[in-house]
């Protein structure tokens, strides 16, 4: 691990803690690839237990998502991120998804590849999903992102990142 390793590891911890007192509602892996890296995150989530915009069958909710992850591409490379996560469910809370989030990422290099090496460490990651879940109370849920991360043009080179990821989350 390079020498921001620790700080980040540490980080991520913070961030854990900081966030609502309140149970852990999800766990969650992910792995994929894109832009010439291939990338592998767990993650922790907490539901908002809101609901917006309900109809007779679905309704809009939300969690955040505290995930650390490792990269490989030029160099090895750890990400942190904490996203709030926007997701059109079915009432039930089982079956078919769309969800859509923006959220920060702090990668531990900007070495990513040959041809993408952003100008800041920080970087944005937005994502659209679709997924199911299913299983007894809705406790599996498998996903599609895909996700894009730039750090918004604010520093130089902006060379975004695009990943598929596979997600499976287990929720509490």
């Amino acid at each position: 691990m390079n020498k921001a390793g620790p700080g980040i590891v540490l980080a991520f911890l913070f961030a854990v803690f900081a966030l609502e007192a309140q149970a852990v509602d999800g766990l969650s892996v992910e792995a994929g690839n894109g832009s010439g890296l291939s990338a592998a995150r767990v993650g922790l989530q907490w539901d908002w237990q809101k609901k917006w915009l309900q109809g007779a069958d679905w309704h809009v909710g939300g969690y955040w998502d505290l995930q650390l992850g490792r990269w490989h591409g030029a160099s090895n490379i750890t990400d942190i991120g904490l996203t709030p996560t926007f997701r059109l469910q079915r009432n039930s809370g089982y079956g078919a998804y769309a969800e859509a989030a923006i959220g920060f990422h702090y990668l531990s290099t900007k070495n990513l590849t040959a041809a993408k090496q952003p100008g800041s460490n920080f970087e944005f990651g937005d994502h659209v999903a679709v997924g199911y879940r299913f299983g007894d109370k809705g406790a599996y849920d498998l996903s599609l992102r895909l996700q894009h991360l730039s750090n918004a043009g604010l520093w130089k080179p902006n060379p975004g990142i695009d990943l598929t990821l596979l997600r499976f989350q287990y929720h509490f």
